[in-house]
């Protein structure tokens, strides 16, 4: 008896454990990794980030693979409840409008109203031209370990400062027609300016406020050309300088 009694409370336990987690990556935090390179230089493949959501307010898509628990025909909420409206140049974890279940993550560039247009890689918001000056190189390195010098600028963007990539003149969005940012939507850009999709493709598009699953907030682990579980592979491969690191 004493022992189907341990049983039920350990179950009891383990239910209460992954409730209260399940709670914590809803409505306060949830981890992210980072599995390509549009937002270089600041954030890496192998970085492992924070993203808060509360910041924009929750939605369905604060939930667990987007669920929705409530039925539309009793659902009392708006599309998103304790809505915030985000800032230019807040890094932003999304869900993708034409699946609405893979995660993107990009800079917020603009808001709703807003006019932009990249002009030869320059972005151009509300007929202000974003200045920007060439920084020292960023280098690149590969996943076989080769390394690669790639222009970098210091981008003075509103009150931001942001270090972004340019990998060549010319590129297919270095020079787009404007772009006006429908009520409720945002357009959003990666820093590594011609290795991105983003708001300038069709594939993305503009993003709606509902879709905003949260602000990318710190980088807690980092890894460098090797997986999480490789644990006999973090000596040589954590990226020590990354951790804890605040997101720009």
């Amino acid at each position: 008896m004493k022992n189907n009694n341990s049983f039920l409370s350990n179950i009891k336990s383990i239910f209460l454990a992954i409730f209260i987690a399940l709670l914590i990556r809803s409505f306060v935090a949830e981890p992210f990794n980072i599995p390509s390179g549009s937002m270089k230089p600041n954030l890496l493949v192998g970085d492992f980030i924070f993203v808060s959501k509360w910041s924009y307010g929750y939605s369905k898509h604060s939930l667990p693979f987007s669920l929705d628990i409530i039925p539309d025909s009793l659902n009392m909420f708006p599309d998103k409840i304790f809505s915030k409206m985000p800032e230019r140049g807040d890094v932003v974890v999304f869900k993708t409008p034409q699946d609405n279940r893979t995660d993107y993550i990009k800079r917020l560039i603009g808001l709703p109203g807003d006019s932009i247009q990249i002009i030869n890689g320059q972005i151009k918001i509300n007929d202000k031209l974003i200045l920007r000056k060439k920084n020292e190189d960023f280098v690149d390195i590969n996943s076989k370990g080769d390394k690669k010098r790639v222009r970098k600028y210091l981008e003075y963007f509103f009150d931001k400062e942001v270090e972004v990539l340019d990998l060549m003149d010319n590129g297919v969005v270095d020079n787009t027609n404007t772009y006006i940012v429908p009520e409720g939507f945002f357009f959003v850009m990666g820093d590594n300016r011609d290795n991105s999709q983003d708001s300038r493709f069709n594939v993305v598009g503009f993003v709606p406020l509902q879709n905003l699953v949260g602000k990318a907030q710190f980088v807690f682990f980092s890894l460098e050309n090797s997986r999480f579980f490789q644990i006999w592979k973090w000596p040589k491969s954590i990226r020590f300088n990354r951790l804890f690191s605040f997101i720009k």
